[in-house]
């Protein structure tokens, strides 16, 4: 049983006529009476009286009336339900980023979209893999390398600057190969990041004191004294108990991108997320 034919059933039911049912559905007479033998066919049943005066429903056709109505009533509630949330903006969207940069970029402008739209949940997942946006693993995804994901519509979004930091009140490194200092840098897994390169090269005869993925923890480790750590500007320059140092060849500058997938280009609660992040980030 095809809906479409329920639907042409509950049609002429209510005409009376296979014309007038025509009409209503904006279909022609043969087509009409084709899928009326098609639904009598698969229930098995004559549904109508074939009279002059038009098509009479049998005991059979009056039992599939009343549940047609009800599956149209379903039908009609699901549409109204979809048109409703597209317009209400309600439903789930998965962010994928970098801890620092979920945390002191997009928690605050997070903060305020979730108040202009109360009925999105928002789940922002901070971790070191990429995750896919093929699979479905996140919805929206914040890189600092390009996407090469096939199918996935990206942009660059924002180019940040990164800085040297120090403890406060620390008698500041000099420009030299770095003798009696410390460095916190990033774990081993990611020792061609261009900071790291930048770091060991500008001071070459410094320690490695610490490792971490995580920038906060690197700030938190420069602010209690570990050693000089290059940092994202905005997590640096927020950073309570750390300076920054000026030297003449300044950390490499790192570009964001961001992107998902193509089937999700027309999703309402995504453009309406997209909207917020480009206004406020692109081009900083």
């Amino acid at each position: 049983m095809e809906w479409s034919d329920v639907r042409i059933f509950l049609a002429i039911a209510r005409a009376g006529t296979l014309g007038a049912a025509a009409r209503t559905l904006g279909l022609t007479q043969p087509t009409m009476g084709r899928r009326l033998r098609a639904l009598e066919q698969a229930v098995g049943h004559v549904l109508f009286q074939r009279t002059p005066d038009g098509f009479v429903l049998t005991d059979e056709g009056t039992t599939v009336l009343a549940h047609a109505e009800r599956m149209e009533q379903e039908a009609l509630a699901l549409e109204r339900e979809l048109a409703g949330r597209e317009h209400q903006l309600d439903g789930m969207l998965r962010l994928s980023c970098s801890d620092w940069f979920g945390l002191h970029i997009l928690s605050p402008m997070l903060a305020d979209f979730s108040r202009a739209h109360p009925r999105i949940t928002v789940e922002i997942l901070t971790e070191s893999r990429f995750l896919s946006l093929s699979r479905r693993e996140a919805d929206l995804a914040f890189r600092i390398r390009r996407f090469t994901e096939p199918d996935v519509i990206a942009r660059k979004l924002m180019r940040i600057g990164y800085g040297l930091y120090v403890k406060a009140g620390a008698t500041p490194p000099v420009p030299g190969d770095g003798t009696g200092h410390g460095l916190v840098t990033m774990d081993e897994a990611f020792a061609d990041m261009p900071d790291v390169d930048w770091l060991t090269r500008t001071f070459p005869k410094a320690r490695i004191a610490m490792r971490s993925n995580n920038r906060d923890v690197q700030a938190a480790l420069c602010a209690g004294g570990a050693g000089l750590a290059v940092l994202p500007r905005p997590l640096g320059d927020a950073t309570a108990g750390i300076e920054r140092v000026e030297l003449a060849e300044l950390p490499p500058s790192r570009d964001t991108w961001l992107g998902y997938h193509r089937d999700l280009r027309r999703l309402p609660r995504l453009r309406a997320l997209l909207d917020v992040v480009v206004e406020r980030l692109a081009g900083e």
